[in-house]
């Protein structure tokens, strides 16, 4: 691809568990007296958007429009999240308050680029809060050119295989970021889009690429799915689809930090196939994409501009090598 598509029209309605992600950013120079643990001494806080709501950001820093329908605490952290999602151009948050959970957090402690320790706050949604939810969902629909169900396993997609029944009456592609070994659940979904240590607990251990490839199909059949990408880490991407496999290498110059990649890869893919182009096309900049984010620390986003700086690069270098 020579050039990317007009992003500037694309919608893209996102759903599922978001959090906040909080990092402690500090120093450490000593072990405590207490216990055998290092004393990190803070001198920095820093928090961003996490989970679907991270895939809504990255959405609206590629220039798409973006839509978050999500259930937050009537807290804090649900006031810190609104917040900084306000913060983002393109990117519309409906964000459910639900007074008996509290938000998730993701508290990160940080020294010299390393994580030393991550602290977890999270309860499920109620069933009233996720109803009223599903009923924002029906509405949404019309507004999409595609949908993201990011599930983090958090509860707030208990009705995610009647939001995929629904997306699909409607026309509309359904992507969905697995989790957890129960794959029913996203039957019919057009894109799954599991990393390669979730695809392997659903499908086991494979020998070579061709048991791979069987297992990636078998599932891919099974589950009536347009297509399977796995994300492969070092080894890039692969797309399953009836036709055949289509495999990227990956772009990774530098790998500074990997949360967050799956968010970026599934954006990237959504924004892509909402302006047209096909399946193949959207995984080789969505693979790009990817290949820029882990060389950021933190969940972060990745822009048009660098997607294609990077590309006007590799052309470089190909024309310099030619």
């Amino acid at each position: 691809m020579k050039s990317l598509p007009d992003f500037g029209r694309a919608r893209v309605l996102v759903v599922g568990d978001v959090m906040l992600d909080r990092y402690w950013f500090g120093d450490v120079h000593r072990i405590s007296p207490e216990a055998p643990v290092p004393v990190l001494k803070v001198n920095r806080v820093d928090e961003r958007p996490g989970g679907a709501a991270n895939v809504a950001r990255n959405i609206a820093a590629l220039g798409a429009h973006a839509t978050l329908l999500s259930v937050v605490g009537k807290d804090e952290g649900g006031d810190r999240l609104e917040g900084l999602l306000r913060q983002h151009d393109n990117l519309n948050a409906l964000l459910h308050r639900d007074d008996s959970i509290s938000t998730i957090i993701k508290l990160r402690a940080v020294a010299r680029h390393q994580q030393l320790l991550r602290i977890d706050f999270e309860t499920p949604p109620s069933h009233e809060v996720l109803h009223a939810a599903l009923n924002d969902f029906k509405s949404l629909l019309p507004l999409a050119d595609v949908v993201i169900l990011s599930d983090y396993g958090k509860g707030g997609l208990a009705h995610i295989a009647q939001m995929i029944r629904m997306a699909r009456e409607a026309g509309k592609p359904v992507l969905v970021d697995p989790k957890g070994e129960d794959y029913a659940r996203y039957r019919g979904a057009a894109i799954l889009t599991p990393n390669r240590s979730e695809f392997r607990e659903v499908a086991g251990k494979w020998r070579d690429e061709a048991e791979l490839e069987a297992k990636a199909q078998r599932l891919r059949r099974d589950l009536e799915l347009d297509a399977l990408l796995i994300t492969r880490s070092e080894e890039g991407m692969s797309l399953y689809r009836e036709d055949g496999v289509h495999h990227e290498a990956t772009y990774t110059r530098e790998v500074f930090d990997v949360s967050g990649a799956g968010d970026t890869v599934i954006a990237t893919l959504a924004v892509m196939l909402a302006s047209g182009a096909d399946m193949v096309q959207a995984m080789r900049v969505a693979n790009r994409a990817a290949g820029i984010v882990v060389g950021k620390l933190g969940t972060a986003v990745v822009t048009r501009k660098e997607i294609e700086g990077s590309m006007q690069k590799d052309d470089e270098a190909g024309k310099a090598g030619a």
